[in-house]
């Protein structure tokens, strides 16, 4: 038999279930985004949870239900991310047992974060696969109970309160706008909202790299794979039930690029000063991306988790400010003789252009040998400052070449 999916009755159970034990998050509109898109845009807050993701939800959920005699056998979940830290976090608060199987290459930081939570992590194979494969064999020769991270009905009724809490802040919203990797989120959100409001839009968002929820519903065949900053729905294959929940209640799904994703985790920390993960910030991404497609509508989307590696943020940022036209790095050929440096700082105090560092290149360079190329990386206030001062140092007499990025 086919398992059955949560009904609207299973949500606001699950409302109930969880109601003090994990953090009513915040659902405010962004006058600024608002502006910037041509909607009315309400952002809810998921990243402000304590294990800072949404994951919380459906955990608690599904450990609240656990008969006695499967507390006391314990449970396992297989993730790299922000499902084993909600398991492990809730486990221990209720005194369950708790065994997480990560891959091998899980980031440091995020292993000892899960066992500081008090759980047993268990590394093996390079991918996610390898990792639930072992997991699912433990449950069986270790008699647990496995918590999946969203192909289950009861962590998918845990995800749709946040579908319950967005529309009692904020009932004027006509569009819901959510991440999508193995489904489950969007799967609760979509039968609470459409309980809630049958004629509401439900807009799903993937990464372009990772399209196998919009590949299971629409039937067709993309390519899957691939470096993701949205690493938390890099899922190369859905839920079966989250697919058949899917597939009857979404209007459509839309895919984001990298840049538009990295763009959003900009904008979030920039206008919302609020860190959000690239998964977190996909569905803002697609609005930006999209503008067109969301202009005059009443749009609320989940910031459904904020665990970036903080190494990784500082890059997105420093990226923005190269797509921006605010950081460049400016490559100059010059006589390779006493003064022409001093004659390019000129130029840029001129033109009121900061120098971060400065770098001579004599040897590998296709310049004649009495030439050099002097290579500076350098902040402007804005992107015409960055105009002007290339502009200037072409007239005195300067070849310039600008290192772009995508």
């Amino acid at each position: 038999m086919q398992v059955q999916p949560p009904s609207f009755a299973d949500i606001q159970a699950a409302a109930e279930r969880i109601r003090g034990a994990v953090i009513r998050t915040p659902t405010l509109k962004s006058q600024t985004l608002s502006a910037l898109i041509g909607a009315e845009v309400w952002l809810k807050f998921e990243n402000l949870q304590f294990t800072a993701a949404y994951k919380e939800r459906g955990a608690l959920n599904k450990l609240s239900q656990l008969s006695e005699d499967e507390r006391r056998r314990g449970v396992i979940a297989a993730s790299a991310g922000n499902h084993a830290q909600a398991v492990a976090y809730h486990g221990k608060r209720l005194g369950i047992p708790v065994t997480i199987v990560m891959p091998t290459n899980t980031p440091l930081m995020k292993v000892t974060q899960t066992e500081e939570h008090g759980a047993r992590v268990i590394l093996t194979g390079a991918r996610f696969d390898d990792a639930y494969a072992h997991a699912r064999e433990m449950e069986q020769a270790e008699n647990l109970v496995f918590v999946h991270p969203f192909d289950d009905p009861q962590i998918i009724a845990g995800a749709g309160t946040v579908a319950v809490e967005l529309l009692e802040d904020a009932p004027e919203i006509d569009t819901l706008v959510v991440p999508i990797g193995g489904g489950g989120l969007m799967s609760g959100c979509a039968i609470a909202a459409r309980s809630i409001k049958p004629d509401i839009r439900l807009v799903g968002v993937e990464a372009e790299l990772y399209p196998s929820m919009k590949c299971a519903i629409d039937d067709c065949e993309m390519a899957i794979g691939g470096d993701t900053l949205a690493e938390g729905i890099a899922v190369k294959k859905p839920g079966e039930l989250t697919s058949r929940i899917l597939g009857e209640l979404l209007d459509g799904i839309e895919l984001v690029a990298e840049r538009d994703i990295e763009h959003a985790v900009a904008v979030l920390v920039s206008i919302e000063k609020t860190v959000v993960e690239g998964a977190g910030a996909a569905g803002l991404a697609a609005l930006i991306a999209n503008k067109e497609k969301f202009a005059g509508r009443k749009i609320g989307t989940v910031l459904c988790g904020g665990n970036i590696d903080t190494h990784l943020l500082a890059n997105v940022l420093v990226r923005e400010l190269v797509r921006n036209g605010r950081l460049a790095r400016l490559r100059i050929a010059a006589p390779d003789q006493p003064g022409s440096l001093a004659a390019i700082t000129r130029v840029f105090v001129d033109a009121g252009v900061n120098i971060v560092e400065v770098f001579h290149h004599r040897i590998y360079t296709h310049l004649p040998a009495k030439d050099t190329v002097i290579e500076v990386e350098c902040e402007a206030k804005d992107a015409q400052a960055m105009v002007v001062l290339i502009k200037r140092l072409e007239s005195a007499g300067f070849r310039v070449d600008q290192h772009r990025i995508d």
